[in-house]
């Protein structure tokens, strides 16, 4: 049933709610739901999902894997930190807009070099705010991730049937194929490690072992992380070849994180990854996307969640060996742990619902993860899987 949701049905301040909305969300089946808009104004079209974590906002609005997506921030207090370059995962923002409860304050952090909604502006991004965010989670959760249309216009004059035509025009992520959209033109090299106080980020200038990452969408942490661990990175785009990988002489291939649906990108992704498992003794290591990709070129399948994993208080199991990893986590697809093959082990599971985070060939150093260990909530609790990936090249030289 359709339902307009007026700014004072939300609990807002008294002082929102005597403002004229500025900006509105109109999901496909009609809801509406009135803020007060920040950032670029215009329209967005996308699916809505929801992201539980206390920070890293900024983070989460560079990942590439929200490509396609408009976020619902659960916490409330997003914007009060500011922005900086250092916390960006890419160029530029990725994910389509963001949803907020309060408007963003005056950043208060010695490392804020801008104001969010300035930097929202500069980019072209929209932010809204003075929403109910727990309703709208609540609609989320219930109904699964919603197509919804986003607009934010100073004069808050809004077509409502237009937009609810829009976001219900929206073809959605099935079947979509996003990695070539954020992926990287070119090769290119990467040697910059993971911060550290008080000289940020140092450089790797003594690696160890040769590294092709393949980028559906990939995290600058997650390199920093692979170099970090000994890693000479050579990052490839999305669509290479086998002959491109091997072209670099690597230790190992690493498969990036990213988004839109595996099974589209897997079309000319599979392929390629399967020849270098059929073909090579090549240590591989996936995450996210990735960990999808090695899925089904393994012979496994993947499916669209219901409203899909957001936020970094996620507990994760290793089976292996009972260890509870607390982790971040962003995808809205998921490997059918049911279709692995026999040669294929789970490694790791979500306690929050059983869903499949984790696999690896029995015999062989080929393995992957659903969830993001570069992203430190636990704060350390799954960088090992990097040192596991450095060792597994190692053990492959010595021999």
């Amino acid at each position: 049933m359709s339902q307009t949701i007026s700014p004072a049905d939300a609990t807002v301040s008294p002082s929102e709610q005597r403002k004229k909305p500025t900006a509105c969300l109109v999901l496909a089946d009609g809801q509406t739901f009135y803020g007060h808009g920040f950032g670029a104004e215009g329209r967005s079209v996308a699916e809505l999902c929801f992201n539980t974590a206390m920070t890293g906002y900024q983070e989460i609005m560079t990942d590439p894997s929200y490509a396609g997506q408009i976020v619902t921030f659960t916490f409330p207090h997003v914007g009060n930190v500011g922005v900086n370059a250092e916390d960006d995962e890419a160029g530029t923002p990725i994910a389509a807009g963001m949803i907020v409860r309060w408007q963003p304050t005056q950043p208060s952090n010695w490392r804020a070099a801008s104001h969010l909604s300035d930097w929202l502006k500069d980019q072209g991004r929209i932010g809204m705010g003075g929403v109910d965010t727990r309703r709208l989670t609540r609609a989320i959760r219930h109904q699964g991730a919603p197509h919804v249309a986003l607009q934010h216009a100073a004069d808050g004059n809004f077509d409502i049937q237009a937009l609810h035509e829009r976001a219900r025009g929206f073809s959605g992520l099935e079947g979509l194929d996003l990695a070539r959209d954020v992926t990287c033109d070119a090769a290119y090299s990467w040697n910059q490690a993971r911060w550290a106080w008080p000289d940020g980020f140092p450089q790797q200038t003594k690696p160890v072992h040769k590294v092709v990452a393949v980028d559906y969408g990939a995290k600058r942490n997650i390199l920093r992380c692979l170099a970090s661990a000994g890693c000479d990175v050579t990052v490839l785009p999305a669509t290479a070849t086998v002959e491109d990988v091997l072209s670099h002489n690597p230790d190992g291939v690493f498969l990036s994180n990213g988004p839109g649906d595996p099974a589209a990108t897997g079309e000319y992704a599979v392929p390629m990854i399967r020849e270098i498992i059929e073909t090579t003794d090549l240590p591989v290591f996936g995450i996210c996307l990735g960990h999808q990709m090695l899925a089904l070129a393994l012979g496994g399948r993947t499916l669209k969640m219901n409203h899909g994993h957001h936020g970094a208080n996620h507990p994760v199991k290793d089976k292996r060996s009972g260890k509870v990893e607390i982790t971040s986590m962003n995808h809205g697809f998921a490997v059918d742990a049911q279709s692995l093959p026999e040669d294929v082990v789970e490694t790791h599971v979500s306690l929050f619902d059983g869903s499949n985070c984790g696999i690896a060939l029995k015999d062989r150093p080929v393995f992957s993860v659903q969830y993001h260990p570069e992203a430190s909530p636990g704060p350390q609790d799954s960088f090992y899987l990097f040192e596991q990936f450095a060792e597994a090249m190692a053990k492959r030289a010595a021999a």
